[in-house]
């Protein structure tokens, strides 16, 4: 039997894959120089082969390898200035943006570069200049907007400053930043009644704040600070028992809330005008982080990061994009610099930790995350951290004896705790024990009902036993119906057909996962194993041989290429029948 299982970090937003492809690198390796390369097309074409394989470092020698043939090149000067910006390089853009900032093209990027250079030195008559754009889309609008309200601000014009970024004309979905940023202008400008009036405002806006709803929070975080600051602790609160209600368990407010009790006053969220204009970018790349734009959003959160280079949020939003393209050396690096005083420090060392396994280095992951758990032995996100990278490690036995203390650190459990009696569940399937493993599967639902997963994953253990087939069924149905894109879950309710006997409707639902995930060799192998069984049996075999072609793991392959060879045996009895059996009493869901 095959399950996928992802790690899961209660009330996180980043969510990483332990599953590391090919042969991991490790985080001390030290990359190989470059190759020197005696052509220009030998250089652009290393270039961007580095820079589609995410590394970076090479990509920048190739290119300036290139521009010493062509050192006039225009599009190679974009390439290489961008690349560098990516990385973090500001210094060493500096002089290619400055070539290409009258270049209509790229000017969107290389006077942004020129303009936080100019916020840096706080010279904020020149940061206006260059972020008067000839050409500009609808996001290009409102970041050199926004950062031109900033600049103005830094000139000491804090109203012109509002009343610039209040006409900035664009459509609707500008209007939560534009508020935001107008509240903290206002804030930063000694305009209190006006700033506590748009705070208020913004806030409100809950419908804008669904949209967006990291720079909605970032806001409310602002609004705290402010009311804070002006002594209106009990207000305070109340905000931040809002903002609970529309993201809960976030440690940015779980710290809020935490030193404002003790009377505390937090530092603002914006204190200066370069830290305006790192906010905007901040907000943008987070809202547009929706998933495919990898490359586009680490560009602006390393703009971001330039203005702020301590920015917890930059950092750890960088951080989450290194992990979105694979790069977990890079996550680390990041991980690693956010300050021990940020609220945000437990979740980065977390994070690292599962870096650590991702990039091969799995005996320091599990070193790592055994001293958080140490550390802080009622944070059950350490434990399911950890208990994951057993689980990579394929050390079951450790897994389901950590989850067996994760447990008894829980006084009353609750729905949040779900994920340890599921984790433990699969721990104690994988380890071949079911008395074991059924009742945690139960707790789970009975803590977290309709959790899709959890429906997904008993209902098919049930399946693949030959047991409690209608229920499981229903369980499947019910996991498809809460997450009808996923196409693992759909190859269940496939397979579980499959055994039923019902191949018709099998062959419906392996067809709908294999279309969400072609690119699965288990999922390819089940739709050949249903073709087969509707006697269309030149298409089964080709879908045997395109699993067999995605490198499955090994003891699939051996089952795919036997397939090949033979086909599959005739059916010895009717699995529908299974449902007639009288059900299992049902085991005990655990106590803990």
């Amino acid at each position: 039997m095959r399950h996928r299982r992802a790690r899961w970090l209660s009330g996180l937003a980043v969510l990483a894959v332990l599953m590391a492809s090919g042969q991991p690198g490790r985080a001390e390796d030290k990359p190989a120089p470059p190759i020197q390369i005696t052509s220009f097309s030998g250089a652009f074409l290393a270039a961007r082969v580095a820079e589609a394989d995410n590394d970076l470092d090479s990509a920048v020698d190739y290119y300036k390898q290139a521009l010493a043939f062509a050192p006039d090149d225009t599009a190679l000067q974009q390439s290489l200035m961008l690349t560098l910006v990516a990385q973090g390089r500001f210094e060493e853009a500096l002089p290619y943006a400055d070539k290409l900032k009258e270049v209509p093209d790229v000017e969107r990027f290389s006077r942004l570069v020129l303009a936080v250079d100019s916020f840096k030195k706080k010279d904020y008559d020149k940061a206006q200049y260059w972020l008067k754009l000839s050409v500009a889309a609808d996001i290009d609008k409102l970041i050199t907007g926004i950062m031109t309200g900033w600049a103005k601000e830094g000139a000491g014009q804090g109203a012109d400053a509002m009343a610039f970024v209040e006409k900035l004309d664009g459509p609707e979905w500008f209007d939560l930043f534009k508020s935001y940023h107008r509240a903290l202008i206002a804030d930063a400008a000694g305009l209190t009644d006006k700033a506590g009036e748009i705070y208020a405002e913004t806030i409100k806006d809950t419908a804008a704040g669904s949209a967006a709803p990291e720079t909605w929070m970032r806001c409310a975080e602002a609004y705290v600070s402010f009311l804070a600051r002006q002594g209106d602790k009990d207000k305070a609160l109340a905000v931040l028992d809002q903002a609970e209600g529309f993201a809960t368990g976030k440690p940015e407010i779980v710290a809020l809330r935490e030193e404002i009790t003790k009377g505390g006053k937090p530092e603002p969220l914006v204190a200066s005008p370069a830290e305006g204009a790192s906010e905007i970018l901040l907000d943008l790349a987070t809202a547009l982080n929706r998933g495919g734009g990898e490359p586009f959003v680490r560009l602006y959160l390393e703009y971001a990061l330039a203005l702020k280079p301590d920015s917890d949020a930059a950092l750890m939003q960088l951080a989450a994009v290194a992990e979105q393209l694979k790069d977990g050396k890079r996550a680390i690096e990041l991980y690693r610099r956010i300050p021990a005083t940020s609220p945000l420090k437990e979740v980065a060392d977390l994070q690292l930790g599962l870096n650590l396994a991702d990039i091969g280095q799995k005996d320091e992951a599990v070193a790592h995350l055994k001293a958080l758990v140490d550390a802080h032995p009622d944070d059950m996100r350490g434990y399911l951290a950890l208990g994951g990278v057993y689980s990579v490690k394929e050390d079951y036995r450790s897994a389901a004896n950590l989850y067996d203390k994760a447990v008894e650190r829980l006084k009353t459990p609750t729905k949040a705790n779900w994920n340890i009696f599921y984790q433990r569940g699969i721990a104690y399937e994988r380890l071949k024990e079911w008395p074991k493993a059924e009742p945690n599967f139960r707790k789970a639902l009975e803590l977290y009902p309709d959790q899709p997963q959890v429906l997904n994953y008993l209902g098919y253990s049930w399946v693949d036993q030959g047991t409690n087939l209608k229920e499981a069924l229903e369980m499947i149905q019910k996991a498809v119906d809460l997450r009808p894109s996923d196409g693992y879950i759909v190859d269940s309710l496939g397979w579980a057909y499959y055994q039923l006997g019902r191949y018709d409707d099998a062959v419906r639902e392996m067809e709908r996962a294999v279309s969400l995930k072609p690119e699965d060799p288990v999922l390819n192998d089940h739709l050949g194993d249903v073709y087969w069984r509707v006697g269309r049996k030149l298409e089964a075999t080709y879908q045997w041989r395109t699993a067999r072609d995605l490198k499955p793991d090994p003891d699939v392959l051996a089952t795919i290429e036997r397939k090949l060879r033979e086909g599959l045996p005739a059916v010895e009895k009717n699995t529908a029948q299974e449902m007639q059996k009288p059900k299992p009493a049902p085991t005990p869901a655990p106590k803990g």
